[in-house]
């Protein structure tokens, strides 16, 4: 086991980048409850995509900076992107099948 490579290095990250993230995460949810309550914006059916692009943004915020996998090497990305992929692909095939119920 002495010869697998892995990293223990830790990744500093300045505080300012959390404050800044938290800010971003903050305005997102404010966002999704304007959009959500108030139909001053209102947009009808897209009203929901626009909801699941601010949700994505979000998850992506967390995913890359509190889950810290900005720093991490291409193996551990290809572990994440993959399934999503794969989610794309059902999520997909399931929205070609929604018009003709």
């Amino acid at each position: 086991m002495s010869n697998d490579i892995h990293n223990e290095d830790s990744h500093i990250v300045p505080e300012s980048v959390f404050r800044r993230v938290l800010a971003a995460l903050l305005f997102l949810t404010v966002l999704t409850v304007v959009a959500a309550k108030w139909s001053v914006l209102d947009f009808g059916e897209v009203n929901v995509v626009i909801a699941m692009v601010i949700a994505s943004l979000k998850a992506a915020l967390v995913v890359l900076f509190f889950m810290h996998l900005k720093y991490e090497n291409v193996l551990t990305w290809i572990y994440v992107i993959f399934p999503l992929f794969l989610l794309f692909i059902m999520m997909g095939g399931l929205f070609i099948d929604t018009p003709f119920r």
